[in-house]
């Protein structure tokens, strides 16, 4: 390893838990620990770090927690965080307490502060994407992402034991309030007539066509998979503009909101953060700085903050097509 001045660091969580969180922490706490580094856990994310809310972590602190959901560092969103006044407190604590950098668990929002704080104070920085969105760019996934999946693709399989057993036309919706990943790798993997997602144009003209050709290959039941933030409407506009088109249709609704976001990590969720967490680590002591560690075809990389927050993952075009082709 490199030639490094970080004595000190701590770690934080912001924004919305994710699944996963847990086992990042864990893993930059005892990466930092193998290093002779000291390390330190911020509670209630850069409020936490106003308040001087701080608190030394060793190996021991971090025990059986690799399993368990939500963050034990808990996480909030920042208003004074937002303001000079907050981030001077901030830079204040980091000169107390000797915190030469700091280890930002979060998304589009924890990075953005993460950015700015670093700009101003010089506070070296080091994001780790843990949303279950999965919309930063500069990673394959994000931490959160596939528990999130696979709690969704759970329960629609549930939904649709129900929806067969009495015919029923079922608009689910998940979480994605600006990217449709959720919608669209879960309504693949449950077989869902129609996926409405924001990144794509969606009508209801297209969405009536869609139960008509069901209708006509003797389809008795169906389910629609839908983003939260899906711009032709949510799932109670749909469900009503449906009724008028189909009278006879007996729809329901399913709104799974935040049980995603809970529920222990999947083994996935598990590897990627402890990957990432050690990534974080050991980027900083490379001189890495204002960067994001994430993962790219399986290896560690670094994108700079500015971009992972200003650029998105895409969609993939071809699981697009085969969700209308498997559809059928």
């Amino acid at each position: 390893m490199a030639e490094h001045h970080i004595k000190k660091l701590a770690v934080l969580t912001s924004g919305g838990d994710a699944p996963g969180m847990n086992a990042a922490i864990r893993a930059v706490v005892r990466t930092s620990n193998y290093f002779g580094l000291e390390c330190y856990g911020i509670r209630e994310g850069f409020n936490g770090l106003i308040a001087g809310n701080i608190t030394k972590m060793g190996p021991r602190s971090v025990s059986n927690i690799i399993n368990l959901g939500g963050t034990i560092l808990k996480s909030a969103r920042s208003e004074e965080f937002r303001t000079e006044e907050g981030r001077k407190k901030a830079f204040e604590q980091c000169k107390e307490n000797g915190i030469d950098a700091l280890v930002c668990i979060g998304g589009d929002g924890t990075f953005t502060g993460a950015k700015i704080f670093n700009e101003e104070y010089g506070i070296q920085t080091i994001g780790v994407p843990g949303t279950i969105d999965n919309d930063i760019f500069g990673t394959d996934t994000t931490i959160g992402y596939d528990t999130a999946l696979n709690t969704a693709m759970d329960a629609i399989d549930k939904i649709r034991d129900t929806a067969t057993s009495h015919n029923r036309i079922f608009f689910v919706e998940v979480m994605g309030r600006d990217a449709g990943f959720i919608a669209l790798n879960s309504g693949i993997a449950t077989g869902a007539v129609d996926i409405l997602i924001p990144e794509q144009k969606d009508s209801m003209e297209e969405l009536f066509d869609t139960f008509d050709k069901a209708a006509k290959r003797g389809k008795n039941s169906s389910i629609v998979v839908v983003a939260e933030g899906e711009k032709l409407g949510n799932v109670y506009d749909l469900s009503e503009q449906t009724k008028k088109k189909y009278p006879n249709y007996d729809i329901r609704i399913a709104v799974l909101g935040h049980i995603q976001r809970g529920g222990s990590p999947s083994c996935a969720d598990r590897v990627l953060a402890s990957r990432l967490g050690y990534g974080a680590v050991t980027g900083l002591m490379e001189g890495r700085n204002n960067v994001m560690a994430g993962m790219r075809s399986n290896k560690l990389v670094f994108t700079p903050i500015e971009e992972a927050i200003k650029k998105h993952n895409t969609i993939n075009k071809d699981l697009l097509k085969i969700s209308e082709i498997l559809a059928l």
